[in-house]
């Protein structure tokens, strides 16, 4: 029988430090834990990258409870998982928020093992919508000169792909068939110097 563990023992400094953030969070501002237990109503569905080193609210200032996230390996969209799908759902029909949007980073490890060879099972099927995208634009790839930038672009090609099959989902054509306002945009984070970029794909209605 699988024994439980007590977090409390095992990672004590994780607790530690969440009731010294507790207690901070309080003594600047002693309504804030009252304001969050309020339903939220975020204006942002923020899809991005499971990365460690690409922490939602942060990099874009907002506070909890002012952006809607989900996060996977490598930020995919694809219509068959009802992870994404029910938190686009969940989005788009309940919160009704105007923004949806996909962002991407530079140096993620998800595209870059798109370049590779096959990876163990799940994360080779979670993948394969990149390595597709590789061999469509393997030519365009190729012309460029260095591996860096070779996984940069592939990195920007997904973000803009993620858009597409977004903007195509039966969820978002419903909203817009019924006028609700709900703009996509496709970002892209750089490590380097903790700044977002506009991929310059917003779609914001059917064509």
């Amino acid at each position: 029988m699988t024994g439980f563990l007590n977090s409390m023992k095992f990672l004590p400094h994780i607790f530690e430090s969440n009731r010294a953030w507790s207690n901070q969070t309080i003594s600047a501002d002693p309504d804030f834990f009252e304001r969050l237990c309020a339903i939220q109503n975020p204006e942002y569905l923020w899809i991005g990258c499971a990365d460690s080193r690409v922490p939602a609210n942060d990099i874009v200032g907002l506070a909890p409870g002012e952006l809607f996230v989900h996060r996977n390996v490598a930020n995919i969209i694809r219509n068959g998982d009802p992870n994404c799908i029910s938190v686009i759902q969940y989005a788009v029909d309940f919160l009704k928020v105007s923004h949806i949007i996909v962002c991407g980073h530079y140096c993620c490890g998800g595209v870059q093992a798109a370049f590779g060879p096959a990876l163990p099972q799940p994360l080779e099927e979670w993948i394969h919508p990149i390595r597709d995208l590789f061999h469509l634009h393997e030519n365009e790839l190729g012309l460029l000169e260095s591996d860096d930038e070779r996984l940069k672009h592939l990195c920007e090609i997904n973000v803009k792909s993620q858009v597409q099959i977004l903007s195509n989902l039966p969820i978002i054509r419903d909203a817009w068939k019924r006028n609700q306002t709900l703009d996509l945009h496709g970002w892209i984070y750089d490590l380097h110097d903790g700044l977002l970029h506009d991929l310059e794909v917003s779609v914001n209605g059917l064509s």
